[in-house]
């Protein structure tokens, strides 16, 4: 939705809609707006996503958190954050409800929602999210833009959900966090079926053993850079090869706690994707 000083003139506003922001699907996708657009609330971030394959654009660390737990959902399939809003449906509404429509010195402002969603799921195929803090909402202004936004996407009969800090747990932000770059590395599916057999052996003979213990254990037995087997370890759990409670700190999981995957099924999709 608009946010506060990320205003712009109908010359700047005509260009981006010439340029096609907001259009596309996938790695074509131009987000309404970028990080270079807006001014600095707090943290903004740049982050490459696997699904899309392109640069998505955050402009906090709550956008962030919601983008890992997106991204980390085997149903997602498209993510398309800054989505604008039609602006004739928005006026519309605005003197539908009689809320005040964004506007800056007079010129009506383009709204955006956070997230618009495609998932493989047929129960819920699209959806929509606004990342918003807690303390945010006891702006009676922000309430009444939420409120637009909401009925918009009545409107187009697609779900629209509101999501705060409370909703995703830090424990999550870090696990996902720590996994995600793990994603781009390039493993064949015969290294992976190697590593993930070699170190279901060792989690087998030392259940009871942390992850960081039993990776420290192996870089001195066999020589290897401190960190080699943890990031092996780290690249298997990225791929899901290993399996593991997300609500759990890495940092405290115990190799009983994680549950092999079937790697044949995976190693084949690997191979169909390189193709």
């Amino acid at each position: 939705m608009a946010r506060k000083n990320y205003s712009r003139s109908k010359i700047k506003i005509q260009k981006w809609l010439k340029d096609g922001r907001g259009t596309g699907r996938g790695c074509e996708y131009k987000p309404w707006l970028t990080v270079r657009d807006v001014p600095s609330e707090g943290r903004s971030h740049r982050i490459f996503g696997h699904k899309t394959q392109r640069t998505h654009h955050f402009l906090s660390d709550l956008e962030l958190a919601v983008f890992f737990a997106l991204e980390w959902h085997s149903d997602t399939e498209d993510i398309r954050e800054q989505f604008p809003l039609r602006i004739e449906d928005t006026l519309a509404l605005s003197d539908e409800l009689g809320i005040l429509h964004p506007s800056y010195q007079g010129i009506p402002q383009i709204m955006t929602s956070d997230f618009l969603v495609n998932t493989r799921n047929a129960q819920r195929p699209k959806f929509v999210l606004q990342a918003k803090y807690s303390e945010a909402l006891q702006d009676a202004r922000t309430i009444e833009k939420l409120e637009l936004e909401r009925r918009y996407w009545v409107q187009k009969s697609i779900p629209w959900m509101l999501v705060t800090e409370k909703d995703i747990p830090n424990v999550i932000f870090q696990n996902i966090s720590w996994l995600y770059s793990a994603q781009r590395d390039e493993l064949d599916a015969e290294t992976i079926q190697e590593r993930v057999a070699m170190y279901t052996h060792h989690f087998n003979q030392a259940s009871d053993k942390s992850l960081i213990d039993i990776a420290k254990q192996l870089d001195a037995a066999y020589t290897l850079s401190a960190g080699q087997s943890l990031l092996e370890i780290r690249q298997l759990m990225a791929r899901r090869c290993f399996l593991f409670d997300i609500f759990k700190p890495y940092t405290v999981l115990k190799a009983g706690e994680l549950r092999a995957e079937n790697i044949i099924a995976l190693t084949g999709g690997l191979r169909v994707s390189n193709q």
